[in-house]
């Protein structure tokens, strides 16, 4: 259950990554991260915090940053 909740609301948060003012320059940033710590940039950018939530959660983090590292 909790793993169709991540993948549900992982374009929430790869959107809300999207809508930053420097939505660019992050995504190069994510890039240049490794891919172990992508999920903590994601947490840190704030972007893994769904709206109703105070705190991120991890899973979305992760499957946040596996999808906007798949951008271009």
């Amino acid at each position: 259950a909790k793993s169709a909740v991540v993948a549900a609301v992982a374009p929430i948060c790869v959107q809300q990554f999207q809508r930053s003012p420097d939505a660019a320059a992050n995504l190069t940033e994510l890039k240049k991260v490794s891919s172990w710590e992508q999920a903590t940039f994601v947490e840190k950018g704030g972007w893994a915090v769904m709206p109703g939530s105070k705190s991120p959660d991890s899973g979305v983090a992760q499957a946040c940053a596996n999808a906007l590292d798949g951008l271009k």
